[in-house]
């Protein structure tokens, strides 16, 4: 996402090279949407896959017309003819002839969930789709949706200081087998040490509206960074991968996917494969993040009501 939208001015020449890289390195999942840009992250991951398609995994979303700017087909989000249309585009956009996951990006509260995932697993039927999966469900919601084609996955926020899922959620996909896809495992760049005041963004940076970043939150996110950043040092690591080493210990289910435009990060997300914690540090983050002890919500009010439902 980041590659087109949100944080800053895009960079298409340097976001190939990065994912050029990271192919090379053996990453082998990339995950987009049509939401972001509107269609011109596809089509920028279209222009990477040339000549590297076998050895990756793509997954891209649909559905999430806000973030989309409205949307065009003239039906909502989850409605089975705009399901079919969406993914033309993105067939088109990505370059290629079958989309390995195909994922609802926001359940529409308009249109039953049965309804949504019959369209998805119509585009299996007819070989365009490989794996279905949803974005930001709720518990019940997964459950309906698995009994009408079975799910491999569900791609939710989930880091050191984004914990929300840990109850029924995760629970469930457990339940049935699905993996957890965590998006911003980084905290939205926060987790790295290097926002601790609004002087860090630019001005064209998105995170600017979202709640743990505003003026009275953001200092006291500051304060939880502290100790982390100690416990970075002492392994001698960045706090990144500290982050990003929580994550992966969460269970062979769960895949981070951080997202970066620059190789440089992209190497040190890489290496934090590699670092083992103890029982005894993942107990200290653990109580050092608790549920809910981030100040402020992860996205503004409006954009909250869509979230687990």
């Amino acid at each position: 996402m980041g590659m087109s939208i949100f944080y800053g001015q895009p960079d298409d020449a340097a976001s190939i090279a990065t994912i050029h890289s990271a192919i090379d390195q053996g990453v082998n999942l990339i995950v987009t949407s049509d939401a972001y840009g509107n269609g011109a992250n596809e089509s920028l991951l279209g222009r990477a896959l040339v000549g590297r398609r076998e050895k990756a995994l793509v997954c891209t979303k649909f559905g999430n017309l806000a973030l989309a700017g409205g949307g065009d087909t003239g039906y909502t989000g989850g409605d089975p003819r705009h399901v079919a249309i969406a993914c033309e585009r993105s067939l088109k956009r990505l370059g290629v002839d079958v989309i390995d996951l195909y994922a609802l990006h926001r359940v529409d509260p308009t249109v039953p969930i049965e309804d949504t995932v019959g369209a998805m697993k119509r585009l299996v039927e007819q070989g365009k789709v490989r794996y279905l999966g949803l974005s930001e469900a709720g518990p019940e919601t997964i459950e309906r949706a698995y009994k009408v084609h079975p799910l491999a996955s569900l791609e939710t926020e989930y880091s050191l200081w984004s914990r929300d899922i840990e109850g029924d959620i995760l629970h469930t996909c457990r339940q049935l087998g699905m993996a957890i896809m965590a998006y911003s495992p980084l905290g939205r760049g926060f987790l790295t040490g290097t926002i601790k005041s609004l002087d860090a963004l630019g001005e064209k940076d998105g995170r600017r509206n979202m709640p743990r970043f505003k003026p009275e939150n953001i200092g006291k996110n500051a304060l939880l960074i502290a100790q982390m950043e100690d416990m970075a040092r002492s392994k001698g690591i960045s706090s990144a991968q500290l982050a990003l080493a929580w994550v992966h210990a969460q269970g062979a289910d769960v895949f981070p996917i951080p997202g970066t435009k620059q190789v440089k990060y992209l190497e040190q997300n890489l290496a934090a494969i590699r670092v083992k914690l103890t029982a005894s540090e993942l107990t200290a983050l653990n109580e050092l993040f608790p549920a809910h002890a981030a100040a402020g919500t992860r996205y503004p009010e409006p954009a909250m009501k869509g979230l687990g439902i």
